[in-house]
C-alpha cells in the first residue's frame, strides 16, 4: 500500500460506503453462537425430552449422560469423563466449520482483519496466509469433512427418532419433529456443499464423460457450493434452534405441541 513503487497517496483506502457493516455483522453473528454453544456445552443439562436430544450432545461418548431410549446413547469412554458429554463431540462440527472455506472468511474479515474488506488494507505489517502455525492447520478441512459426515448421520437418526411421543412409540409428530427436520436438511445440504465434497466427488478428473456419474454427482453439489454461505448461516442459526428448542421443552418452560 505504502511501498516505494506505489502512489503516494495517504489514506489507507478510499472507500466512502459503510464497509465494516458486514464484517461487524459477520463478527457479531459468529461471537454470540460461540456465546450460546460455550454456554449450552458446559451446562451439562436440559438436553433431552423424549424423544428429542440437543444435537449438541448427539451422540453421548460417556456414562454421564441422560438415559436416552434408542438414543444414541454410547457409552465408550466408560466412567471417567466428569465434564460435559458435549465437548467430546463438538469438537467435529466445530473443527468443520472453523476450517471451513467460507467461515475462514468470515473469521478473517470479522475478527483478524484479514482484510476487513476488499480495497481496504489490513493492519498487519506482514502477510504469510495459511502457510505458518496455526493457519496452516487449515489444511486440515477435509479429515473434518470425514468426521462431520458420520455425525450427520447421527443426526439424521436422531431426527427419526423425533417422530415418537413421549412414551417412544413410533407414528407421531410435535412441533420439535418439525424443528428437527428443518435442522437436518440444512445441516446435510451444508455439508454436502462443502469445497472438499465437491472436490472429492469430480476433482482429479480428466474427462467428465468417462464418469458420467461422478460428474452428475459433481454437478448437483456444484450448485449447492454456489449457496454455502447461505447454507452455511441457516444451518448455524438451524442448530443452535433445535438446540435451543430440547432446552425449552427439558427445562419446563415450553411443552411441546403435537400434532398427532
Amino acid at each position: 500500500m505504502h511501498g516505494a513503487t506505489r502512489a503516494a497517496i495517504g489514506p489507507r483506502h478510499l472507500r466512502t460506503d459503510r464497509w465494516w457493516l458486514a464484517p461487524a455483522l459477520t463478527a457479531g453473528g459468529l461471537l454470540a453462537f460461540v456465546l450460546y454453544s460455550t454456554w449450552r456445552a458446559f451446562a451439562n443439562a436440559d438436553y433431552y425430552a423424549a424423544p428429542y436430544v440437543s444435537p449438541f450432545y448427539s451422540p453421548c461418548l460417556a456414562e454421564n449422560c441422560v438415559p436416552m431410549k434408542g438414543g444414541p446413547n454410547w457409552e465408550i469412554l466408560g466412567s471417567w469423563w466428569g465434564l460435559s458429554p458435549a465437548l467430546l463431540i463438538l469438537i467435529f462440527p466445530l473443527g468443520f466449520r472453523l476450517t471451513c472455506y467460507y467461515y475462514r472468511k468470515a473469521y478473517y474479515r470479522g475478527f483478524w482483519a484479514s482484510p476487513p474488506a476488499c480495497a481496504v488494507a489490513e493492519p498487519h505489517k506482514k502477510y504469510t496466509g495459511e502457510t505458518r502455525f496455526p493457519l496452516i492447520v487449515q489444511n486440515i478441512h477435509r479429515y473434518f469433512f470425514y468426521a462431520a459426515l458420520p455425525v450427520a448421520g447421527i443426526l439424521t437418526y436422531d431426527t427419526v427418532l423425533a417422530f415418537r411421543d413421549e412414551h417412544y412409540a413410533f407414528g407421531h409428530m410435535g412441533l420439535g419433529s418439525l424443528v428437527f427436520l428443518v435442522n437436518i436438511v440444512l445441516i446435510w445440504a451444508y455439508t454436502l456443499s462443502c469445497h472438499s465434497c465437491r472436490h472429492i466427488v469430480g476433482g482429479r478428473l480428466k474427462h467428465f464423460s468417462r464418469h458420467p456419474v461422478r460428474y452428475r454427482l459433481w454437478g448437483w453439489v456444484g450448485r449447492l457450493n454456489a449457496r454455502h454461505m447461505q447454507l452455511a448461516w441457516a444451518s448455524l442459526i438451524s442448530v443452535a434452534a433445535a438446540d435451543f428448542y430440547v432446552y425449552l421443552v427439558a427445562s419446563g418452560a415450553f411443552e411441546d405441541p403435537r400434532f398427532f
